[in-house]
């Protein structure tokens, strides 16, 4: 079924008229338009996509599948009139990407029915054409770590790598980072998302990077840490830890497993190993559009995996005024297993 067919279920489900869609990545995933201001509508009798003058020709090219319905005025106010010459009496709005004026002013014109997640949800399993996005996506962060290792000596700081790091992603064809790139050096990788600073990284840190790439539109995460010099023998039994229950958790989840489930195999190996305090997120997040989509793999989630969705797999141990190991992957979910989509070493490697 399609993202439009579905959409137009959740009118039969909601007995409503018409749908609005106004986040910017529901938008895009239920149209593939790719603008910053507009909003999807859809009906029984059809799917327009509602756009000022400046996407007037792009809208038209990214949602052929839907009739470009050019703005005039302000965006609320047209598509109020817009819905009420369709006839629409009931209407489904997302509660939780509609600001309390706009749901103040739709209100006094229609009956307003909320929905929750519907989107978020059809989102959790990908289809081919974004499994084949994300793979560009995750392969880019590869080659830059690999690249990044070259680069990095004692002495810089971490915003110089950072820069460096999202230099690379744009030279491979990465739209631009998934989030915030994180470098944490030192006694800093106890902080699970540092802010790269003006820390200067010494002779035996563990460094972090926690970073990612966006394909049209499509997003990888992933981390790696790494080592500077003389490293410790305590800091090298950390990161074998987190190593081992990344590399269990990969081994061992599959479609069929809860979040928690999931979450579980990661925490046990590292509470077995005397750091339980010391892991205090969960274990991943489902990747697409946005870096951080369902389902979770948390102790709390109840979600199946099921297949094609995308995960991550991100165990990790922090120690205060020590430093800190995280190490991530993205996996593909399948029946039989996870099938790794970042494939860049995750063995300690130290830069000498």
């Amino acid at each position: 079924m399609s993202i439009i067919e579905k959409t137009k279920e959740l009118l039969k489900k909601y007995e409503i008229d018409a749908l609005i869609v106004s986040s910017t990545h529901n938008r895009r995933y239920v149209s593939g338009f790719t603008g910053s201001s507009g909003v999807v509508i859809v009906t029984d009798e059809g799917q327009y996509l509602v756009s000022d003058f400046r996407y007037n020709v792009q809208g038209r090219e990214e949602a052929p599948d839907f009739e470009f319905v050019l703005q005039k005025g302000s965006l609320t106010s047209f598509v109020i009139e817009f819905l009420k010459e369709k006839g629409v009496k009931k209407l489904a709005f997302e509660a939780a990407y509609t600001n309390y004026n706009e749901y103040n002013t739709l209100n006094e014109h229609f009956e307003l029915v909320p929905i929750n997640n519907e989107f978020e949800t059809f989102r959790m399993v990908k289809s081919n054409e974004e499994i084949e996005k994300i793979k560009v996506a995750c392969k880019i962060v590869d080659e830059a770590y690999e690249r990044i290792l070259k680069f990095v000596k004692v002495g810089m700081t971490e915003l110089e790598v950072k820069a460096e790091l999202e230099y690379i992603m744009a030279q491979l064809g990465s739209e631009g980072p998934s989030f915030d790139t994180i470098v944490a050096s030192g006694h800093r990788g106890a902080l699970p998302h540092a802010t790269p600073s003006e820390k200067v990284i010494e002779d035996g840190d563990l460094v972090t990077l926690d970073f990612g790439a966006t394909y049209k539109g499509y997003v990888s995460d992933i981390t790696r840490t790494f080592g500077v010099g003389n490293v410790s023998d305590e800091l090298k039994k950390v990161y074998n830890i987190v190593l081992e229950s990344q590399l269990k958790s990969l081994e061992i989840i599959k479609a069929g497993f809860t979040g928690s489930e999931a979450d579980k195999v990661a925490r046990d190996i590292i509470d077995q190993n005397g750091y339980g305090e010391n892991f205090g997120h969960s274990l991943g997040h489902g990747i697409g559009l946005e870096v951080h989509e369902g389902p979770g793999l948390a102790k709390t989630v109840d979600t199946m995996l099921e297949e094609n969705m995308i995960i991550t797999i991100e165990p990790g141990i922090y120690v205060e005024g020590l430093g800190g190991v995280r190490i991530e992957d993205d996996a593909l979910v399948t029946k039989d297993g996870l099938q790794k989509l970042t494939h860049s070493s995750k063995e300690l490697f130290i830069i000498k």
